[in-house]
């Protein structure tokens, strides 16, 4: 087994790779810029070294920095996690160039599946279905438009380099398809330092969903069934469940065998995930993510098996000790991302210090969080604060489950999402798993909703945690005034008289 590693990551991530590694005797390395010196992983590691100011390019994406650190450390071994350089495959081939453990898939599979045109053709040389569009990068807008054509209107235009949304344009008439090809190319450009730009036909309300794998490097993989990635917004997933709530055994297995595939045909070792889009009974590629995924609780939840375990045990060198045929699924799981933004004043980025810090508890909760009362949220990071999972033995049982923790979590100091997901959990058609990824722009409604009691009974004790904060000096909430029309959640919070700490 691997004896020492560091993890060059942050927040929640890093603590869940710390606590797994723990669990196996492995010696944990943190690193942090100025911003995160007391922060929840630094303060669970071994170690930690600081690695820099608060820009992201001199601290966590410095690469000499920190193979520094782990030279002056001692590591054997580096766990990227997700984001920052877990995706870039000049720091997987630097890691094993300094004589250390990548904790992941080997550089070449890296760049090849993070190319998406060279993604696409290994894909359709392996059998795995793509969505119609081209395998190469346009030559021009005029090449655009004449490809779209022949595709049929209407096509996406992609980054062949990238994703998360940047250097995509959607098209839907003819004459409006080089001049989006040239903002596609220039965004791309601007965001990975490549304009290359591929096409799709776009598929107007298709359901994101995703495939877990494991592979080794003694030529086994194995699929962990299925994650519904649907709800998004701009790209960025909100929700994720496991399993979907729309595929049957025959499909389920179909798309599992289709992502297994996917991964022999680049020699996949390690935790990766397979994305599709399904519309109308079919399913295509969409990407293959080479890391661990931020959804992948539901994944462990309804499977037992721990993948930051087995990202180690494989990295090491160890056979996969499960075979397809005995991984059990079992009940549901939904995780709803915890974010440091404000629903419903356009998703504003909030800021603060993290006050009272309430954490739900009980049977088939889990939370997976990189804060801590005191913790100041800024702008430098992603504003992911923690992730909230609830387990049960069918899907209604998890929605509840997780209605329940919505209610229970109390972060103090700063906004978050919290307040959306708590209606998005008692809205029809999410409990009836009609969704897709245009879930939130078909349902403007939950933007003005009435709040429901239980919510409101969350905004009376989320109030008066912040009081309490602000009473006892530990941080006070920063107000930001805004001449909006204020959302139900807004007056329902303004209109309620919160109990005194003392008067319970």
């Amino acid at each position: 087994m691997i004896e020492s590693v560091l993890v060059a990551n942050r927040g929640e991530i890093a603590l869940r790779v710390i606590r797994g590694a723990r669990e196996l005797g492995i010696r944990t390395i943190a690193v942090f810029s100025e911003p995160d010196r007391g922060a929840p992983h630094v303060v669970h590691a071994d170690e930690a070294y600081p690695i820099g100011p608060a820009r992201a390019a001199d601290s966590y994406l410095n690469i000499g920095r920190l193979l520094e650190v782990a030279r002056r450390a001692g590591a054997q071994s580096v766990h990227p996690g997700y984001g920052f350089l877990a995706e870039r495959a000049d720091f997987a081939a630097a890691v094993s160039g300094a004589g250390l453990v990548f904790v992941g898939p080997a550089p070449k599979t890296i760049r090849a599946m993070g190319n998406k045109t060279e993604a696409r053709r290994r894909m359709e040389a392996a059998g795995v279905p793509v969505v119609p569009g081209t395998s190469e990068p346009l030559a021009s807008g005029r090449e655009a438009r004449g490809v779209a054509e022949a595709v049929g209107f209407p096509v996406v235009l992609k980054a062949a380099a990238g994703g998360g949304g940047k250097g995509m344009r959607v098209v839907r008439e003819p004459g409006d398809a080089a001049g989006a090809f040239g903002a596609a190319m220039r965004e791309a450009e601007a965001a990975f330092g490549d304009g290359r730009i591929y096409i799709e036909r776009f598929l107007e309300r298709p359901r994101h969903i995703e495939v877990q794998l494991l592979g080794d490097a003694h030529g086994n993989v194995v699929h962990l069934f299925e994650r519904e990635c649907s709800i998004q917004r701009r790209h960025q997933k909100l929700i994720e469940e496991a399993p979907s709530a729309l595929l049957g055994e025959e499909e389920r297995r179909n798309m599992g065998e289709a992502a297994v595939r996917a991964a022999r045909a680049v020699d996949y070792v390690g935790a990766g995930t397979v994305e599709f889009l399904y519309q109308d009974g079919e399913f295509f590629f969409l990407e293959m993510n080479t890391r661990l995924q931020v959804e992948h609780p539901v994944t462990e939840m309804v499977t037992g098996i721990d993948l930051v375990e087995w990202q180690f045990r494989v990295a090491a060198g160890e056979e996969l000790a499960m075979r397809q045929h005995e991984i059990p699924l079992e009940g549901h799981a939904i995780e709803c991302r915890i974010t440091s933004e404000s629903p419903f004043d356009g998703f504003l980025p909030a800021t603060g210090v993290v006050g009272e810090l309430e954490i739900p508890g009980g049977p088939g909760v889990r939370w997976d969080g990189g804060i801590a009362r005191g913790t100041e949220i800024g702008l430098h990071y992603d504003p992911l604060l923690g992730k909230l999972i609830a387990h049960g033995t069918d899907r209604e049982t998890a929605i509840r489950r997780m209605r329940r923790a919505l209610r229970e979590l109390g972060i103090g100091g700063v906004s978050t999402s919290t307040p959306l997901l708590s209606l998005i959990m008692e809205e029809p058609d999410f409990r009836a798993g009609r969704i897709s990824t245009r879930y939130l722009e078909e349902h403007p409604d939950l933007f003005h909703a009435e709040v429901p009691p239980s919510a409101r009974r969350a905004l009376v004790a989320a109030a008066a945690l912040l009081e309490h904060s602000a009473g006892s000096g530990r941080a006070s909430p920063r107000i930001r005034r805004t001449a909006a029309p204020l959302s139900a959640w807004t007056r329902a919070a303004a209109a309620t008289d919160p109990p005194r700490p003392n008067g319970r």
